[in-house]
């Protein structure tokens, strides 16, 4: 077994869909909460739904819980001052991961983002998947959403819990000591860097799993020591895949590996069938996908246009026995830049559901891609195709990226 997917038992799972299903189950769990909740998201949108789950943050630090709370600095670039005030008054410890500064992305090294969606909750319970803190009905950028986001989650209890949890601490540490860092004298900083490099881990009480159970493993992706795990999890899964393979991914544009992986697959006789974002959303992602997507199609695989609202899932369906519900697109900016982080579940009942999920979408809420259609798009509509494939290609190059 590959060591991007270190599978372990004994782990009980739940499929969530839309924030509809995940914000009850969260806040519910925050709600609970006797020792520490951590929380890790690219937005936190302060609207209706988002509020309600900084009071359920902000009443769990109050009754004395250790709460830990890191939102992206170009997801989350704003956080009103009541609820900053509101959070330093009851013990909410939060940070900003990166913000832009005067330059903003002008400066590729700041295209590294905290991309994922994490919360453990006593070391017990884990949340992943691609929901952030925002409302279902509310997208920050285009205002209110006739029909909600579609996206997916899983609540997971077992023994991937701790490696979520040490995962998180680890990364609040780096965040301290790079912010304490930054606060010190130059000439203070040798004498303090032994205290800054071992920060101390709050303990919590072990918490026991049962012996069966479902097969799962946390699959990060990071620009140190994790650099291709999730994309090796997909190729891995891809390549032994005999059946069946069914995608939805918000951002889709594989590169060289996962084409040419999803093309074999098809040789083999494997039905792939792939679920996309079909509205216009943003111009890069939009344009510069459909030039793969034609590629893609003339090679077998079948894609589908998700149509009546945006998608943002990350989830894929292998052989129904394999699955994926995570943060990561299958994009150079996810794969390549982002920190992320999937669960990886080889489980029949589980990956059935999602399964049973997909195609539902596919057979009521998609168009199947049309090469035909495609090619009399206007002209105009693939010149930008081309224009944002060749700039996506130039920014890879100037980011020090190979994809």
């Amino acid at each position: 077994m590959l060591r991007s997917a270190a599978f372990a038992s004994g782990h009980e799972l739940q499929l969530l869909q839309g924030g509809g299903q995940y914000f009850p189950a969260l806040i519910s769990a925050v709600d609970a909460a006797q020792h520490e909740v951590r929380l890790e998201t690219y937005i936190f949108h302060f609207d209706v739904q988002g509020i309600q789950v900084a009071e359920a943050l902000e009443r769990a630090a109050l009754r004395g819980v250790a709460v830990y709370l890191v939102m992206d600095g170009v997801g989350t670039p704003d956080v009103p001052l009541d609820w900053q005030l509101r959070w330093n008054t009851s013990g909410v410890r939060w940070h900003q991961y990166a913000p832009l500064g005067y330059l903003g992305l002008l400066i590729p090294g700041r295209w590294r983002r905290m991309h994922r969606k994490l919360c453990v909750v006593d070391g017990d319970w884990a949340f992943c998947g691609g929901i952030n803190v925002v409302d279902d009905f509310l997208d920050p950028n285009h205002g209110p959403l006739r029909v909600a986001r579609l996206d997916y989650a899983v609540r997971v209890r077992g023994p991937l819990v701790t490696q979520c949890r040490q995962a998180m601490v680890q990364f609040w540490a780096r965040l301290e000591a790079k912010l304490q860092l930054e606060q010190l004298h130059w000439r203070e900083i040798r004498k303090n860097w032994p205290v800054l490099a071992w920060l101390p881990r709050p303990a919590l009480p072990l918490v026991a799993t049962p012996l069966a159970g479902s097969m799962a493993a946390l699959v990060l992706r990071d620009n140190v020591r994790n650099r291709t795990r999730i994309e090796r999890a997909y190729l891995k899964a891809i390549g032994e895949a005999r059946n069946d393979i069914v995608l939805a991914n918000a951002y889709f544009l594989p590169g060289v590996r996962l084409r040419r992986a999803l093309k074999h697959a098809v040789r083999r006789g494997v039905r792939v069938q792939v679920v996309v974002q079909g509205q216009y959303e943003y111009f890069m992602q939009y344009h510069a996908s459909r030039p793969v997507l034609s590629e893609l199609v003339q090679a077998g695989v079948e894609v589908y246009e998700y149509t009546p609202g945006f998608l943002h899932a990350k989830v894929a369906v292998v052989d129904t026995i394999w699955a994926t519900v995570g943060s990561s697109n299958l994009d150079p900016l996810s794969l390549l830049l982002a920190r992320e982080a999937n669960v990886v579940v080889h489980d029949v009942d589980f990956a059935q559901q999602l399964d049973t999920a997909l195609c539902a979408v596919i057979q009521t809420s998609t168009r199947r891609w049309d090469l035909a259609a495609d090619a009399k798009r206007p002209w105009h509509q693939r010149v930008r195709d081309r224009l944002a494939f060749g700039l996506m290609r130039v920014l890879l190059f100037f980011s020090g990226s190979r994809y």
